[in-house]
């Protein structure tokens, strides 16, 4: 995705040669239909999502010899990637495979063109929510949403070969350790210190979890998250983007070896998702893992780990908030900081507050919801329900004139609304002939009375970033 969509870019300018590598590079996509798991295409003016899946399938030249060579192929590797709306930062979130979740129904599409929903499985291996039971990479999307309640915009698949195939066609990928390693079970044999490799090598670096750390898929984890980042910044770099030859190689094994979903499986949407991807520097592209603990249930054996409750739910509310691990531009802080002094000032008695509700893209019955608790619990009674929004919404809105700043600023308070969602405009004409504000509830509610307020800086917890080079131990 870091270079391919600058291949096609560079293609779509040198006529008949370019069009006939573009129709080659189209004719290398594969897809699966994941049904409303996934959205129709690839916006962008907004924050994404995409979960990278790594699996153990077995298929491929030299692959069977690997162990396990019936593998119906479970999500082994899995990274939700959450690219900010400005552009000014990533981050890249490692989900465990061995996280205890419960995977969710599953409407799966069939060869026939059917659909079968798939029964969900409380309880069990996040790395279950694919293969298992004829579940696809949608089940897998379907999991996040319910572990993290972040939902990805789309997928992308990769197995053993696009390790291989990818990291030979960047010419190596450089890795460091910080002890020597001979693993018997993933083939991995390298001395301390500083080597480039690929192919074959390559897979066994980033499946070797037996001479790191505890010997566990979580340091296993960060030792991935290293390679990646080696390989991101080989990606990015003049070697690569000024080589023709090395860039169609490396979008022609790209294509070859991933898996997308059918919103994105072209390669003029895959060049869009690139070029934006390009625009993230390095340093602000942010390597994390979802908080854990070992599960209890293992007893002295710990095997499994759960979402720690204390440092998880922080993590989750940042990216959905679309905040930054890292720091940003002065530029895009000082936005943040003026959306924030929408909130400060005085604030209106609940009873003077005049609004009309609308349902811009809420669940079904969210203005009616949010209409009760307004008059019932917060003694907002010059309140109303309009019905639904004359369009969809990603974000809830508030909108109000110049002499409403107090009562939406008191809105704002009892409702949990971040800065951004107040909109300065005009007043409405409401069911009694008064002047009123207009809250429009769009696809972020959550309920009526849950904040929509975002963390404002992101907590501390183990991170790296693309630009640094690290050993792995």
């Amino acid at each position: 995705m870091w270079t391919g969509g600058t291949m096609a870019f560079v293609l779509v300018g040198v006529g008949t040669a370019g069009y006939l590598i573009l129709k080659h590079l189209e004719g290398n996509i594969s897809s699966t239909d994941v049904g409303d798991a996934a959205k129709n295409g690839f916006s962008k003016d907004e924050a994404f999502n995409i979960l990278i899946i790594g699996t153990d399938k077995r298929t491929g030249k030299g692959n069977e010899g690997y162990g396990d060579k019936g593998s119906v192929g479970h999500a082994d590797t899995n990274i939700l990637l959450h690219v900010s709306k400005d552009r000014t930062n990533a981050t890249a979130l490692s989900i465990p495979r061995d996280l205890i979740v419960n995977v969710p129904d599953c409407p799966t599409k069939q060869p026939d063109g059917t659909t079968k929903v798939l029964s969900g499985t409380p309880n069990v291996r996040f790395n279950t929510s694919l293969g298992q039971d004829g579940r696809d990479p949608g089940c897998t999307m379907r999991t996040v949403k319910e572990v993290t309640g972040i939902a990805p915009d789309h997928f992308m698949m990769a197995d053993f070969n696009a390790v291989k195939t990818l990291t030979t066609a960047v010419g190596g990928v450089e890795v460091c350790l910080k002890h020597a390693v001979d693993d018997k079970d993933s083939h991995l044999k390298l001395s301390a210190g500083s080597h480039k490799i690929e192919g074959e090598q390559a897979l066994a670096f980033v499946r070797t979890r037996h001479s790191f750390g505890n010997q566990g898929d979580l340091d296993r984890i960060k030792v991935q998250q290293q390679f990646l980042s080696s390989l991101m910044r080989k990606m990015s770099s003049g070697d690569t983007l000024t080589n023709p030859a090395k860039l169609y190689d490396l979008a022609d094994a790209a294509t070859k070896a991933l898996t997308v979903d059918k919103g994105i499986d072209k390669v003029s949407t895959l060049k869009d998702i690139a070029l934006e991807l390009k625009k993230v520097p390095p340093k602000n592209i942010t390597f994390l893992t979802v908080p854990v603990l070992d599960n209890p249930a293992d007893g002295a054996v710990h095997k499994t780990v759960i979402v720690d409750p204390n440092k998880a739910p922080q993590v989750f509310d940042t990216i959905r908030g679309d905040v930054s691990f890292t720091e940003v531009k002065k530029k895009q802080q000082a936005a943040k900081d003026a959306e924030s002094a929408r909130l400060e000032g005085s604030q209106s008695a609940a009873s003077d507050v005049r609004v009309r509700i609308f349902n811009g893209g809420a669940p079904p019955g969210s203005a009616q919801q949010t209409l009760s608790w307004l008059q019932n619990q917060e003694s907002v009674t010059k309140s109303e329900n309009v019905g639904n929004a004359p369009q969809n919404l990603d974000k809830t809105t508030l909108e109000y004139a110049p002499d409403q700043a107090d009562q939406a600023r008191k809105l704002a308070a009892l409702m949990g609304l971040p800065g951004s969602a107040l909109k300065p405009g005009k007043s409405v004409t409401n069911s009694q002939g008064l002047p009123a504000m207009t809250l429009t509830l769009g696809k972020d509610f959550k309920g009526a009375g849950v904040s929509l307020t975002a963390p404002t800086k992101a907590p501390d917890v183990p991170k790296s970033t693309a630009d640094k080079v690290q050993c792995a131990s």
